[in-house]
């Protein structure tokens, strides 16, 4: 098969493309360009899968973050549609304008996200300290009295539980009419005098469960992002439709990585078996792939449904590997309540996958001068080789039984 060039992004203009306001023709600034680019936007994943993972528990953070998660297909989607607007007539806009809204939702997000809940404690520390609370929080005010207790300290606190004295600090809480001081039922104060510091790289990756996770999903991300960038080329040849159309059609793929995304959070919150889950998917989605390259030109109604199922079987691990399983190796029983490695985790797990998703549109680019057939069959030994790094906690997830804990770090035992 000849040299197809270059491939096209889901707007379907051309990457080599000169700037379109400046006129600038340097590769060398391309390069600048897409590394800042890259090195911007990958500090946003782990910093909200950390949110994500602060608000939601073990019990259900599959499910949870599979819901979430489609946010990401969600936007591939509408990048698509709004980049096709202006792609046969003023492209720059193709870029202008998905860039716009980025820096409006980073100004709501900046002004209006609450990291954690333990956030809120400082709102209700304001909305309570004018008021009385006998009658709402326990004999005496027992809340005035904690906070006040909390006034002068510097420590972190873990947990706080009524106990000791009013006077401890020899403050007087409360005083009856004639202005005598009235002690308070004892406060009982846990705390801790150092927080734990944030665990290093080296420390992360002895995190039983997260190399074996990373590079699982350097292939499972280079087989979506090649379907990503490559996808709208790939109908544009085989079902002959302009890019525009090729485009918008791509997105279906993202629709079934939606699908994929939260079912692969509910079967693994349901069988506590995150490696599992992802290791059959995985398995599914390699014939699949061969599959679609096989009846993709049989028609458009045939690349329609072999779309939703490839979106579904390629993005379902992507999606579960990224949020749940990297909140789970963030809170693993080894860290011994360290909270502080969940950003840590998640940037390993995701960079590495990054890398899968460098290389597979580049190779892609490569293979497709051979055919079609050679970049499907790289897909396929990626998503082959993506199994294979999971079979060790499949394994170990076989051995253990069905667990009530939900999330294969729970089982997993340190190295």
């Amino acid at each position: 098969m000849p040299n197809i060039g270059p491939p096209i992004n889901r707007s379907g203009s051309n990457t080599h493309t000169h700037t379109h306001i400046y006129n600038i023709h340097s590769l060398g600034f391309y390069i600048f360009i897409q590394v800042a680019n890259g090195l911007v936007q990958t500090t946003g994943w782990p910093s909200v899968v950390t949110c994500i993972g602060n608000w939601f528990g073990k019990g259900r953070r599959g499910l949870v973050m599979g819901v979430w998660n489609s946010h990401t297909s969600v936007g591939n989607i509408l990048g698509s549609l709004i980049a096709g607007c202006w792609v046969s007539s003023n492209w720059g806009l193709s870029f202008i304008v998905p860039g716009l809204i980025i820096i409006a939702m980073g100004i709501v997000c900046f002004f209006f996200l609450i990291e954690h809940p333990n956030d809120l404690r400082n709102v209700y520390t304001h909305n309570t300290s004018g008021t009385n609370t006998r009658g709402r929080t326990g004999r005496n005010g027992q809340v005035d009295a904690l906070l006040q207790y909390k006034a002068g300290k510097t420590q972190s606190w873990d947990t706080e539980l009524l106990l000791p004295q009013s006077d401890r600090e020899g403050v007087c809480v409360e005083r009856d009419r004639e202005g005598v001081c009235v002690p308070l039922q004892q406060l009982v104060v846990v705390k801790s005098e150092t927080e734990p510091s944030a665990i290093s790289f080296m420390g992360a990756l002895r995190i039983p469960g997260v190399v074996e996770f990373s590079l699982c999903l350097l292939f499972a991300k280079l087989v979506s992002y090649t379907f990503l960038f490559w996808l709208p080329m790939y109908i544009t040849k085989t079902a002959h439709l302009d890019a525009k159309k090729a485009g918008d059609l791509s997105t279906l793929f993202d629709v079934g990585g939606i699908v994929g995304g939260i079912l692969a959070g509910v079967v693994s919150d349901k069988l506590g078996k995150r490696a599992s889950t992802c290791a059959v998917m995985l398995l599914l989605a390699a014939p699949t792939l061969y599959v679609f390259s096989m009846i993709s030109e049989l028609g458009l109604g045939p690349t329609i449904v072999m779309l939703l199922v490839c979106g579904g079987l390629v993005n379902g691990p992507y999606a579960l590997i990224t949020t749940a399983v990297s909140a789970d190796l963030g809170t693993h029983k080894s860290l011994k309540g360290n909270a502080r490695a969940l950003s840590t985790v998640t940037a390993i797990i995701d960079g590495t996958g990054s890398v899968g998703a460098a290389v597979g549109p580049l190779l892609a680019g490569l293979l497709s001068a051979r055919g079609w057939d050679q970049v499907f069959y790289m897909l396929m030994a990626a998503d082959f080789l993506a199994l294979l790094l999971l079979l060790r906690l499949v394994m170990k997830e076989m051995k253990s039984g069905k667990s009530g804990k939900p999330g294969v770090a729970v089982e997993l035992k340190e190295h």
